[in-house]
């Protein structure tokens, strides 16, 4: 099949640079934010984007990194890419966390990256490094552009690929010269990609093998992960589990995909999830996977996990069914027409009340649980209060940690979209900056980032960004003067020995919010919190607040490493 762009721009053009054709590519492909940090290499296309005037917003972030974390920010609430420049060499090695980041959570990124001049291109020329080499196993795709007229085309298939089948990366490596040189050359932004056809329809013979499962099934459970977010399939999965009463559990990344507090959703499953969802999996005789990639922190030991059930997989990467877990009904899918197709079918479900009543049992029997403090907040209790203020409305990012687990645990979401996070990768300091890209993707949204004293201090530079364009941001600092979850598991399995994860200092943060034109407050005792955040959320304007926690406090559940999702600990009645 060929894909056909707009032609407005093929043809012959005197005196266009490379640069004004990227700039003319980017305005046709309407792009509206551009995050980026300027350098040598790309001043060509710094200095078109001036002449320009184009209609889209360049964000002038304080680091690359910060520049992909809001990218991906950005790209996780709107749906749409998010697009990100740098410049060669350095500028582009500090996007290389961020692509994997994304590559690892499926998020749509088109970056440009400026290389060196193509006759120095090998030669350990100034700023030069392999973007190429570096970035092949952590895109989806990745071009280095030999000549202008070459440009349109690329930039078109970067954004196609990037944005169909399952999203990801795709990296535009542009030498200086090619964006400097004016050209007179003919080009054309068609492009034609015969190796590249996603299949979005669900064969019909396994179509309907899952429903005969579904029918003959006794104990089915739905999982459903950040796939049916990307596909806008949430409105389809409830329709689906309400109508055939399934019980849904969700990812990390899949959380907002079915509403939390509907009586069917039995949270989290995973590491860190709820006894509920956990002992479903396990227990379950079907389990129907709908766009997660059954990822070791989900599953845990693979001996234990959905031991007596048929597996069911929809996907739209075809690489994931099977790769972890043996898949008896493989659907190669987009996550929405297989639901929509679903709900087509009349399926005679056998009642499973049993079933139902079980799991809600373990719901009422087996919450989760934390314990209140004299001292300090409690954390998990901070989070539910972060809910309740905000009404459960908020757009939450997180950096990873303690708090990223409390977050997915007591902070409730009933709409998709609204929780921002890492996932495969993990990345501190992700937290912020994909604050940053949430408020400008979703500007009449409360954005709450979330985030912990360690990661907060890797992106805090992005405190300019919000300043000088009053981005209402509200910064959490869930503050336990340590690296938490690295304490907990020393705590846990290396017989207490902290060894480099508590601080013996901290920066005053209030104070280093105001030294950004930031307002800036600190909160260690429960009984004014709840007053705090009342204030904060109605505050037109960023806030950094700087909330004391309990230090020892630890996440539970938990299912330690080798051990299988049914064997938690930290559970309690």
């Amino acid at each position: 099949m060929k894909v056909e762009a707009k032609r407005e721009m093929s043809g012959t053009k005197e005196g266009i640079t490379g640069a004004d054709l990227l700039i003319e590519t980017l305005v046709d492909a309407k792009v509206d934010t551009l995050f980026g940090y300027p350098g040598g290499a790309v001043l060509p296309i710094y200095d078109a984007i001036y002449r320009s005037k184009a209609p889209f917003e360049h964000v002038l972030t304080r680091h690359e990194q910060g520049a992909i974390h809001a990218a991906e920010g950005y790209a996780r609430v709107t749906g749409n890419p998010g697009v990100v420049l740098a410049t060669s060499g350095p500028g582009a090695t500090n996007l290389v966390t961020g692509i994997t980041d994304a590559m690892m959570d499926s998020l749509p990124l088109v970056v440009f990256t400026g290389q060196v001049a193509s006759s120095v291109i090998g030669t350990d020329a100034f700023q030069e490094s392999d973007v190429m080499g570096i970035t092949t196993p952590i895109t989806k795709y990745n071009y280095q552009v030999k000549n202008v007229s070459e440009i349109p085309r690329i930039v078109n298939e970067a954004f196609h690929i990037a944005t169909t089948g399952r999203p990801g990366p795709v990296v535009v490596d542009i030498p200086k010269d090619v964006s400097a040189v004016i050209s007179a050359e003919e080009f054309e932004n068609d492009f034609y990609l015969p190796g590249y056809q996603p299949n979005k329809t669900p064969n019909p013979l396994q179509m309907t093998k899952l429903a005969e499962a579904l029918s003959r099934s006794k104990k089915p459970l739905l999982l459903a992960g950040a796939g049916v977010l990307f596909a806008k399939a949430s409105g389809e999965l409830k329709e689906f589990a309400e109508k055939y009463k399934l019980p849904v559990a969700n990812t990390l990344l899949g959380l907002g995909s079915f509403p939390g507090s509907n009586e069917q959703s039995l949270g989290m499953a995973g590491m860190h999830g709820s006894y509920a969802a956990n002992m479903a999996i396990y227990e379950c005789d079907l389990l129907i996977n709908i766009g997660a990639r059954f990822d070791d922190r989900l599953t845990g030991n693979l001996k234990h996990f959905a031991p007596n059930a048929r597996v069911a997989h929809i996907d739209i990467d075809p690489a994931e069914i099977g790769k972890n877990v043996p898949t008896e009904i493989p659907i190669v899918a987009d996550a929405k027409i297989a639901l929509q197709t679903l709900l087509k079918s009349s399926i005679d479900v056998k009642g499973h009340g049993d079933w139902t009543v079980k799991l809600q049992q373990n719901k009422s029997d087996y919450p989760l649980w934390y314990e209140r403090s004299n001292d300090l907040m409690s954390p998990q209790w901070l989070i539910e209060q972060v809910y309740r203020v905000s009404n459960g409305e908020a757009i939450v990012t997180t950096d990873v940690g303690q708090h990223q687990m409390w977050a997915a645990q007591f902070y409730t979401f009933d709409k998709p979209n609204r929780w921002v996070t890492s996932g495969g990768l993990g990345t501190m300091g992700f937290g912020f900056p994909a604050a940053v890209g949430a408020q400008l993707g979703a500007p009449q949204d409360l954005v709450v980032a979330l985030v912990g004293d360690g990661g907060f201090q890797m992106t805090l530079q992005e405190l300019s960004v919000i300043q000088e364009r009053n981005l209402p941001v509200k910064v959490i600092i869930v503050n336990n003067e340590a690296l938490g979850m690295v304490r907990q598991w020393q705590g846990s399995f290396y017989e207490a020995r902290y060894s480099e994860s508590i601080f013996s200092t901290n920066p005053d943060f209030v104070k280093l919010a105001e030294s950004y034109g930031i307002r800036g407050l600190k909160v260690d005792q429960e009984d004014n919190l709840v007053q705090v955040l009342e204030d904060v959320f109605s505050y037109d304007g960023p806030v950094v607040v700087d909330c004391r926690v309990v230090q020892l406090a630890n996440v539970y559940p938990m299912i330690a490493p080798g051990k299988g999702i049914h064997e938690m600990i930290g559970v309690r009645r």
